[in-house]
């Protein structure tokens, strides 16, 4: 569990670095209301905040919740990282969803005028096609290019640990018997995609699989079992890669996840206890207990004791 601290006295540990109350960090900033409670709890700790908000994916509001606020092209990498060291930035993390279809529209590369550093990059993955394009693979690239740059990207969770999601049912009824059949074996087939780095969220009913998240996203998943699983009743399992990196591609869910689910007829939401952000938790509850949609929030170690039980 990170250190940390409420006043300049006090340092916050992330990983192998230090980082001192009052000393300015990067957050990198896509869509969604992530990179907010990020922005909040870097300034709660007494960190100076300079964001970088992506074009065309970051709510312009968030300039309102930081220090030093600069728009950046999706491929302005170099741009991105001489950005954050005129700032004084050594340590930085992102938060938000960065959408994946736009590298499949056409000529998407040419579209975001890649600089020279986002080129040498991305070469390998986007140009010649010797690389695969999987999330791990390009997101290690991404960071790597920032540490080589001089630039440190460590997890959000680092700086707001909160956002993890605690164990225990959240919202709604607890799993009986059959619910719990339901969730070990989506369970079980979420990190077998996690493992591929397929997909995160696979939504289950009865022990058959209705849909599997891939270059989607969660919430088209979920209409999609919507539109598969007419008499509704379908659980969704939303779990961390099996090696999870937590700077980058954690599960996230928020009322919006909720929202998905009770529009495409589904009643549970089952997510991994310390390795999935959970946005606005207090309103998150609230919301699943007016949609009557049950969530829990378990751990391997639960699962395994069920297994035993079962």
């Amino acid at each position: 569990m990170p250190v940390s601290f409420s006043s300049p006295s006090r340092l916050r540990s992330l990983g192998d670095t230090r980082v001192q109350a009052g000393e300015t960090v990067g957050l990198l900033a896509a869509w969604g209301t992530f990179p907010f409670e990020v922005a909040r709890a870097m300034r709660a700790a007494g960190l100076r905040v300079c964001c970088l908000g992506v074009r065309r994916h970051a709510d312009p509001t968030i300039r309102h919740q930081v220090d030093e606020f600069h728009w950046i092209g999706a491929g302005q990498l170099g741009g991105a990282i001489a950005r954050f060291r005129r700032a004084g930035v050594r340590h930085a993390t992102m938060a938000g969803k960065f959408h994946k279809v736009e590298l499949y529209r056409p000529w998407a590369w040419a579209r975001y005028l890649p600089d020279w550093t986002a080129v040498r990059t991305f070469y390998p993955y986007l140009i010649s096609f010797t690389g695969d394009r999987r999330d791990d693979t390009l997101l290690t690239a991404f960071v790597e290019a920032f540490a080589a740059g001089g630039v440190i990207m460590g997890p959000a969770t680092d700086y707001a640990p909160e956002l993890l999601a605690p164990a225990g049912t959240l919202a709604g009824s607890s799993p009986g018997e059959r619910d719990w059949a339901d969730i070990r074996f989506g369970w079980e087939l979420a990190k077998q995609m996690g493992g591929l780095d397929v997909g995160q969220s696979v939504c289950v009913k009865d022990r058959a699989v209705i849909a599997v998240e891939a270059i989607e996203g969660t919430d088209r998943c979920i209409a999609r079992a919507g539109e598969l699983c007419r008499s509704g009743g379908f659980t969704v399992v939303k779990v961390a890669k099996p090696r999870q990196d937590m700077r980058f591609d954690v599960p996230t869910v928020g009322v919006g996840t909720l929202e998905s689910i009770r529009v495409a007829g589904g009643r549970r939401l089952v997510i991994e206890a310390g390795k999935t952000i959970l946005l606005d938790r207090s309103r998150f509850a609230q919301e699943a207990e007016r949609l009557g949609i049950s969530v829990v929030s378990v751990t391997a170690e639960e699962l395994a004791g069920q297994r035993r039980t079962a």
